[in-house]
């Protein structure tokens, strides 16, 4: 297979063996891989893959064809049409993942579009529904919104009927998020004018949350799943205590097989239809052939996007 690998810092596109699956597992070709900002941490050194992951071959998420099952699976798998989160290994011509870890993808929808879909969308849903517990018309803000995991958290949230609040770095993309759901729209800046929230995802960070702090509605729910504008912020404790805040942190890439394989099944069953519906979408910032994953690794570094950015593998699979 051909695979982007990490050496010494640098990316490179290159042969490597094919991996067999084990005997629950499924060999997917990949069509396309998203692009994710712990790839980059990963890049850097930052980010190791979980144990039992390729550790030198990036990517978080795919989408494909499943083209061969371990023993203990049915060859009825073979063929099948699917998206799925990784621990690793994501960005290359073919992927090994565990079964119970694979969602549908909807009959007719572009396999390169879907590549981008299951990585925002099981972040978003887990942070808003199992870590956030958002219900019907309570106040929802998202920070950094602009970005993958943030435009499946205005979608999510507007879908679960909840009022949702956008917070961009600047007005640029303030329409497009209208367009998805967003109910209001505002910069960092317009953070500390805000009416009181009852549930924050935070991923930005230190930046965000520091102005967000004051701006919580009694039983508020914070759901840390970004750091990108600082790791570290000042909390005003007397604050959580009188507002019985609470604080989460959650990630996906560390979580056991069980606990992935919980999540799929819950975005399969309820974000699955609406997408299949068209209720929600991926917006695509740009893609980019695997060949050249640097240029995707740059691009995606760069503010201002709007999405996701992908890697597709061409020829497809």
């Amino acid at each position: 297979m051909w695979a982007l690998t990490i050496d010494d810092g640098a990316l490179h596109y290159r042969q490597r063996e094919t991996p067999v699956p084990g005997p629950r597992d499924v060999l997917v070709a990949v069509s396309a891989a998203g692009v994710n900002a712990a790839d980059l941490a990963q890049l850097k050194g930052h980010y190791p893959a979980p144990p039992g992951w390729p550790q030198d071959v990036p990517g978080m998420e795919l989408a494909g064809v499943v083209v061969a099952v371990g023993e203990a699976l049915d060859e009825s798998q073979v063929g099948r049409r699917v998206c799925a989160l990784t621990g690793g290994g994501a960005q290359a011509s073919h992927c090994v993942v565990p079964v119970e870890h694979l969602i549908e993808v909807p009959s007719g929808f572009d396999l390169v579009n879907a590549g981008g879909f299951p990585e925002i969308f099981s972040t978003a849903f887990d942070a808003l529904v199992s870590q956030g517990e958002v219900a019907r018309g309570e106040r929802v803000v998202v920070s950094g919104a602009a970005g993958g995991v943030g435009v499946a958290a205005v979608q999510i949230a507007h879908a679960l009927g909840a009022h949702v609040v956008a917070v961009t770095r600047d007005d640029r993309h303030h329409e497009a998020l209208r367009r998805l759901g967003a109910d209001e729209l505002t910069t960092l800046e317009g953070v500390p004018a805000l009416e009181p929230c009852d549930v924050v995802i935070e991923l930005l960070g230190g930046a965000h949350l520091a102005a967000v702090q004051s701006r919580l509605a009694p039983f508020a729910r914070v759901v840390v799943i970004g750091v990108g504008r600082g790791a570290r912020v000042e909390l005003d404790l007397l604050n959580v205590m009188v507002k019985r805040v609470r604080l989460r942190g959650s990630t996906l890439r560390s979580r056991g097989r069980e606990e992935k394989a919980h999540v799929a099944r819950l975005v399969s069953e309820v974000v699955v239809p609406w997408w299949t519906a068209g209720r929600v979408q991926v917006p695509v910032a740009a893609v980019f052939d695997l060949a050249d994953g640097a240029a995707a690794y740059d691009f995606f570094a760069r503010p201002g996007k709007f999405g996701k950015v992908i890697c597709r593998v061409d020829p497809p699979a």
